[in-house]
């Protein structure tokens, strides 16, 4: 590989400097690459920033000048941005990737800043304006500021198909980082705006299950699902146009841990949800019933089943 200039060293300085001004924590990531470029818990030396116990990349992220300064004084690193610890939500729209090894691939998939923009239609929204990034293969990264108090994680998929998110737990590679693929450019808007209600309401994640009783009263809690089921499907039948994907969603979710529990089943709350979105549908209901799976198998897999007593 060639070395990098000097100037391609500065410049990928002043990129990290530029992320910690806007208070975004950095670190660096491999020159020319996308990984981390610090040393791993198996071969961490327990010396300085790890002197107390291994810290990994997300705890050493950091918008310290001088930390910074010396970070990139040892070689030129791509620049990552530790979304949680940044207070971002950043929105990964990807291309359709082509797979020539015979397996399927997104190829014939709308790309994601088209399913975004579709989605911001659907919610009765104009496309946010905040800063973002084209990345090296051609899709963009929508930076959005999260709520205080609200903690969100990183999302593949759940959103739309190629419409990724990274909060805490993620990082993505800021602008002026290049890879093989391409670089990464900043495209417009100086700083990032709020996260959208109508995204937050989808990404934030469903209330937690309340904590199984030792000997749960069967009778008692059935009724309660019933409630929750004639509640959220009333939600669902009258939401507005621009809100019932995102209401369908929460109820999906909400629901699916009755059917973890035992208390609904599956085909009864499908049937319930399938009928509420139908009422004055604007979208297919293929599209509907694929919203209401995927909502079902998160919710499920994130609920554990009652604890039955002996």
């Amino acid at each position: 590989m060639t070395q990098p200039t000097p100037d391609g060293r500065e410049r990928l300085l002043a990129a990290a400097l530029d992320a910690a001004e806007r208070g975004w924590a950095v670190f660096p990531l491999r020159p020319g690459g996308k990984r981390p470029a610090l040393h791993g818990e198996q071969s961490c030396p327990g010396a300085g920033a790890c002197v107390t116990g291994h810290r990994k990349w997300e705890q050493r992220a950091t918008t310290d000048p001088d930390r910074i300064r010396r970070a990139w004084s040892a070689g030129p690193f791509n620049v990552g941005i530790a979304t949680g610890p940044s207070g971002l939500v950043v929105v990964d729209l990807d291309m359709p990737k082509t797979n020539n090894k015979g397996s399927k691939g997104s190829e014939g998939t709308p790309c994601g800043v088209t399913t975004f923009h579709a989605l911001c239609e659907r919610a009765g929204q104009e496309v946010p304006a905040t800063y973002r990034t084209r990345t090296a293969s051609g899709g963009q990264h929508l930076y959005f500021t999260a709520p205080a108090g609200v903690r969100l994680t990183n999302t593949a998929g759940s959103v739309a198909p190629l419409v990724d998110t990274r909060a805490s737990g993620g990082y993505v590679v800021g602008a002026g980082s290049t890879t093989p693929a391409g670089p990464y450019e900043a495209l417009c808007a100086p700083v990032a705006a709020p996260v959208p209600g109508w995204l937050l309401s989808i990404l934030q994640p469903a209330p937690k299950p309340v904590q199984p009783q030792l000997r749960p009263v069967a009778g008692q809690s059935r009724r309660y699902a019933d409630v929750a089921l004639t509640n959220e499907t009333n939600l669902v039948a009258t939401a507005g146009d621009g809100t019932r994907n995102a209401t369908l969603l929460r109820a999906a979710r909400a629901l699916g841990r009755f059917v973890a529990s035992g208390d609904l089943t599956r085909m009864v709350v499908e049937e319930a949800l399938r009928g509420a979105a139908g009422a004055n549908a604007t979208e297919s209901q293929s599209y509907y019933d694929d919203v209401i799976r995927r909502a079902l198998d998160w919710s499920i897999t994130h609920n554990p089943s009652r604890v039955r007593a002996a």
